[in-house]
């Protein structure tokens, strides 16, 4: 088994994490693992760390400013070695509001774009997303699983 098969298949059955440093770590983790132009569906509760996660993603790439949630902005853009997109569709009210958010910007190259709240886009979902799902079974405790990469 490859390393990226491996990463992936850990992820598959979920990504145990005690702290907001592991849950960053699984982040930076996953960025190694996927392609370019990648759409990141981050499905999870308020505090799940999606957030964080993204931090992670945005650490791997070279980011090294502040990384936080998009909720007021809708959308943080980061540049780094990779760019990336950072979309929180916490406050669509309809899935036609994402029609306004221009988001096929960001599925050409050299963006990944990680859309919080993803259930919210309904069908404006972007095909292809690969699917997270964010847990918190305990109170420091997060689970970071990837359900799909189709």
């Amino acid at each position: 088994m490859t390393a990226r098969a491996a990463t992936l298949a850990r992820f598959a059955a979920g990504w145990a994490t005690a702290s907001p440093v592991e849950t960053e770590t699984a982040g930076t983790t996953f960025a190694e693992v996927i392609p370019p132009n990648t759409v990141l569906a981050l499905h999870g509760d308020l505090g799940a760390g999606k957030t964080t996660f993204v931090r992670g993603l945005a650490r791997a790439w070279g980011v090294r400013g502040p990384v936080i949630s998009p909720t007021f902005n809708y959308f943080l853009l980061y540049r780094g070695a990779r760019q990336l997109a950072h979309l929180d569709a916490y406050r669509l009210a309809r899935p036609a509001d994402a029609d306004s958010l221009l988001i096929e910007e960001f599925l050409e190259p050299p963006w990944c774009l990680a859309i919080e709240w993803p259930e919210n886009m309904g069908d404006r979902l972007p095909a292809g997303a690969w699917h997270l799902d964010f847990t918190s079974p305990e109170e420091t405790r997060r689970v970071v699983t990837l359900r799909s990469t189709i």
